[in-house]
């Protein structure tokens, strides 16, 4: 057998066993969350619960959705200032984001209101899609000190791009709470809709892994010294200790 052959063989034995692995986990997710489906209604289903990165996902199927919104909690180290420059550094959202492949901010309107814009990278065989982001911060108050993040997608923001789906709805609530210990608390609800066909193995996927993943990344950013160290003003005032 020639050197050349060998390494054909190889290549196709890898490609092969990777073509396995990637259905096998499609079809796992896709299973994992059919169990699940008769048990969907209004009310919160717990799909994941991390005890050790104390995190726990949800997920209900609400009337009028054509997909299921989703719920996380998590306790993460760091405080409410360094959250916030995790969130206001958008050019940087690829870093951490769940499969954001680009991301820039499009226009401040004020201290506490921006528009962002996100291209995230589509599972195999899927358009990648793109979205525009309305966040709107509430900052805290002496009476209390839970920041409020408000974000919304805005489809017609500006013109849709070439070989790219637009998201019509990448929509959530945050809330993030100081605890003692240099900590805070977290809490998410929101609703994706990822736009064009999109099969459900696809789906199932991302509503097991996006949250958790991205939990995951801003726990790591949070603990970055370029923005847990930053001391230069923010936009808005964070009444939470340094």
């Amino acid at each position: 057998m020639t050197l050349s052959f060998r390494l054909l063989s190889a290549l196709l034995a890898i490609c092969f066993s990777f073509g396995l692995s990637t259905v096998a986990l499609a079809a796992a997710a896709d299973d994992d969350l059919n169990e699940l489906r008769d048990k969907l209604g209004n009310q919160w289903v717990l799909l994941k619960n991390d005890r050790l990165r104390s995190i726990k996902t949800w997920i209900k199927q609400e009337d009028g959705k054509q997909y299921r919104s989703f719920r996380v909690e998590a306790t993460l180290n760091g405080d409410v200032d360094t959250y916030t420059r995790v969130m206001l550094d958008a050019e940087n959202f690829s870093k951490w984001y769940w499969e954001v492949l680009e991301s820039k901010m499009l226009k401040q309107v004020s201290a506490t209101e921006y528009y962002l814009y996100l291209k995230h990278r589509a599972p195999i065989g899927q358009p990648n899609r793109d979205v525009i982001l309305h966040a709107v911060f509430e900052p805290q108050t002496a009476q209390n000190r839970t920041l409020v993040m408000q974000i919304r997608a805005v489809p017609g923001y500006i013109p849709e791009k070439p070989k790219l789906v637009r998201m019509p709805a990448e929509d959530m609530m945050v809330k993030v709470t100081p605890l003692p210990g240099n900590k805070v608390q977290l809490e998410a609800e929101g609703y994706v809709d990822p736009g064009g066909n999109v099969p459900n193995w696809a789906i199932n996927y991302i509503q097991r892994s996006a949250p958790y993943s991205i939990m995951l990344g801003l726990q790591r950013m949070m603990t970055n010294p370029d923005y847990a160290e930053e001391k230069s003003n923010l936009p808005f005032p964070i009444l939470s200790s340094r």
